[in-house]
């Protein structure tokens, strides 16, 4: 992270526009690289090394687990002015830790690699860019999140089919590489041209900034910890079933084309609801809209684990799609809603190490329910089951006691 130089006195931010889509498209790369390509890699690495499903999966573990943990200190340096330095050295420490998984022949060197990508996964992915954008545009964070999650709801549409190609054209070292070349000669430069400058200036910060929660405040507030739950059993859930997708499609013999088919249009799908949001959103609160939305993902999970059909598992795509879009959403506006900007940086890292900390068990723990209840179809109820207790945590919270 040293090795991003500060920006130089006096140099003028990029303007919104400018900032927002070189965010955006480094949102892209990056999630589509540290969190939707290790389910491509399980089968050609047991394959090709040996080693059994849950050992592959406990280096996704650690990484979610080191996510979890290094989040507040993410935050909290975005606080204290160094996003800049934050999300450039985190994409280059992402390409760093592809690299190194290339070179893997351990599994040692592979929980290695993943504990860089966990640390990567804490200073790039949405809550960073999103506590970013709230400090550098405070009248107009709204708008930038939506615009980040519109071209970030992509990631997946990307992700698998170009990394199938590269490891069916290539092989699974090399695509490795190619991906953590993307990531250090495109993503880390596009965050750093787009976080050249201050933050916003004080007369463009919201006056009632003395009466926004400190971290201290937001933790005696009982829907903090509601919201809290709320998101952590969300991750459980989405962790668990993007670690075993593609041996849960497996387990249904459905042929790996149609598998493609599905997940790609879970993209298009996030990307419409997100859509959905920026023309009606001024009508739904994140309140509203969250309710609607978790309540949405057991239901598309639990049709996922009854299809039997194609066209089943088309309605999955664009019902789990929608919903797991404008939850990034709803988690993006939380943070402000509830508690404030003023501390944003702080609150949403320590949301972001009490919901991914717990994530981080979700793909291991399903591997290991797997050993004890007949397949897949079992694991994806019980992530029903889960995806509705979160639903329930949502409506516990309450409201907000501020508009946003």
């Amino acid at each position: 992270m040293s090795a991003i130089p500060a920006t130089p006195a006096g140099r003028s931010s990029p303007s919104f526009a400018t900032t927002v889509a070189c965010l955006a498209l480094a949102q892209l790369l990056c999630w589509a690289a540290l969190y939707y390509t290790f389910s491509a890699f399980v089968l050609p690495m047991r394959d090709s090394l040996g080693w059994s499903k849950p050992a592959l999966m406990g280096a996704f573990t650690l990484g979610l687990a080191v996510w979890g943990a290094a989040s507040y200190g993410a935050g909290a340096a975005i606080d204290r002015g160094h996003g800049r330095r934050v999300m450039a050295g985190g994409a280059a420490i992402a390409g760093l830790g592809f690299l190194l998984w290339a070179c893997v022949q351990s599994l040692p060197m592979l929980y290695l690699a993943w504990a860089l990508l966990g640390v990567a996964m804490a200073m790039t992915l949405y809550e960073p860019a999103f506590s970013v954008v709230t400090r550098r545009f405070p009248t107009r964070f709204g708008s930038a999140i939506t615009w980040l999650t519109l071209v970030g709801g992509f990631a997946s549409t990307l992700s698998f089919p170009v990394t199938l190609w590269l490891i069916g054209a290539f092989g699974w070292r090399v695509a490795l590489v190619a991906i953590g070349l993307v990531l250090l000669l495109v993503a880390a430069p596009l965050n750093a041209w787009a976080l050249q400058g201050p933050d916003a200036p004080p007369r463009e910060r919201h006056t009632d900034a003395a009466d926004d929660a400190t971290l201290h405040e937001a933790l005696r507030h009982r829907a903090f910890w509601l919201l809290a739950a709320t998101f952590m059993l969300y991750s459980v859930v989405s962790a668990t079933f993007w670690a075993h997708v593609m041996p849960a499609f497996a387990s249904k013999g459905t042929p790996e084309p149609d598998a493609l088919t599905v997940l790609m249009w879970i993209g298009p799908a996030q990307v419409l609801g997100r859509l959905a949001f920026l023309g009606a959103g001024r009508r739904l609160t994140p309140r509203v809209l969250g309710l609607a939305v978790f309540a949405a993902m057991p239901l598309s999970l639990l049709l996922f684990a009854l299809a039997g059909s194609l066209w089943a598992l088309l309605v999955f795509a664009v019902m789990f799609g929608a919903a797991n879009g404008l939850v990034t959403i709803v988690r993006g506006h939380v943070v402000p809603t509830y508690f404030g900007h003023a501390h944003v940086g702080r609150i949403s890292g320590l949301l972001s190490v009490l919901a991914l900390v717990p994530r981080a068990v979700g793909p291991l723990a399903g591997a290991w329910v797997l050993l004890v209840v007949p397949g897949y179809r079992e694991l994806l109820l019980l992530l029903a089951l889960v995806a509705l207790l979160a639903w329930a945590a949502f409506v516990l919270a309450g409201r907000p006691a501020r508009s946003g």
